[in-house]
C-alpha cells in the first residue's frame, strides 16, 4: 500500500472503532489527511480532531483503548490539555486533539475532512476552523523591521555569551519575519501555505525569490555570519536605516 493509502485506511479504521462507541459524534482529518489530499507523501503522518459527547472527553484524552481498537499503539503521551501524540505498531506516527462540539466550532485551526460523524452530529463539523485574525501592523515594512531589530538585539545577546538567544532571534525569529515578508509581498510560489507555520515547504515556496536560506542561518557559532548576510539580502530588497544597518554591522564585526 501506498502512504496515502496506509494513513486514509488508518483513519477509516479509526472511524468503525469510534462508530461503536455511543459517546463519540465525529473524526475530522486535518492537515494533510484533511482537505488538501494531494499534500500526502511518504513522510506525512496523521493529524485528526475526535468529537466526543461533553462528558465523555476527559475519558477519550485518559485512555486509549478506542484507538488501539484500531491498531496497537506502542508510544504515546499527553502533549496539550486536549491532544496526544502516539506511535502505532507498525510505524505510523499520530497526532490528536480531541473535542467537544463548543469547542472544535470555536477553535482555530484550518477547517478538516468529516471521515465519519454519527446521524445526529451536528451539520458542518468541518467547516469551522478559521486561521489566525491578521493584525493592522501585517504589513511588509512591519516584517522587515522586525527581522531588523531581532538581529540588533540577537546580535548584543551574542556578545554577551547568550549565543542560544542570539540564535533564535537572528536565525529563527528574524528569518520568519523575512518569509512572512516574501508572502505578503507575493514572492511566495503557489501551493499549499500552513497558516499557522510559515517555515513549511519554504524551500518549495519560495524558490524564486532568490532567498538565502543556507548563508542566512549558518548555525550556533555563526551569528554574526549569518547577521550580516540577513542585512545585505534586506539591503537588496528595500530601503532600511542607514543606522540601524551601521550598528548591525558593527556589532556583528565585534571582536571576541
Amino acid at each position: 500500500m501506498t502512504t496515502s493509502e496506509l494513513l486514509l485506511d488508518r483513519l477509516d479504521a479509526i472511524g468503525r472503532a469510534l462508530a461503536a462507541r455511543p459517546d463519540a459524534i465525529a473524526l475530522l482529518g486535518v492537515g494533510s489527511v484533511g482537505r488538501e489530499l494531494d499534500r500526502i507523501d511518504e513522510h506525512s503522518d496523521l493529524d485528526f480532531f475526535v468529537v466526543v459527547d461533553d462528558r465523555g472527553k476527559q475519558r477519550y484524552l485518559d485512555d486509549i483503548d478506542w484507538l488501539e481498537a484500531a491498531t496497537p499503539v506502542v508510544y504515546d503521551f499527553k502533549n496539550t490539555l486536549d491532544g496526544r501524540k502516539i506511535l502505532f505498531a507498525d510505524g505510523i506516527y499520530a497526532e490528536y486533539a480531541v473535542f467537544t462540539v463548543d469547542e472544535v466550532t470555536a477553535g482555530t485551526f484550518m477547517p478538516g475532512r468529516v471521515v465519519w460523524q454519527r446521524a445526529d452530529a451536528p451539520d458542518g463539523l468541518g467547516d469551522h476552523g478559521r486561521t489566525p485574525s491578521p493584525s493592522p501592523l501585517d504589513t511588509p515594512e512591519f516584517h522587515l523591521n522586525e527581522a531588523l531589530t531581532n538581529l540588533f538585539v540577537g546580535l548584543h545577546r551574542d556578545a554577551r555569551g547568550e549565543r542560544l538567544s542570539g540564535m533564535r532571534l537572528i536565525q529563527v525569529h528574524a528569518i520568519d519575519r523575512l518569509l512572512t515578508y516574501l508572502d505578503l509581498t507575493g514572492a511566495a510560489a503557489d501551493g499549499h501555505q500552513d497558516a499557522f507555520a510559515v517555515e513549511r515547504r519554504a524551500e518549495s515556496r519560495f524558490a524564486g525569490s532568490e532567498f538565502p536560506l543556507a548563508p542566512t542561518m549558518q548555525g550556533y557559532e555563526k551569528n554574526r555570519e549569518s547577521a550580516l548576510a540577513i542585512v545585505d539580502w534586506i539591503e537588496s530588497r528595500a530601503p532600511v536605516s542607514a543606522v540601524l544597518a551601521e550598528k548591525i554591522r558593527e556589532l556583528a564585526g565585534a571582536a571576541d
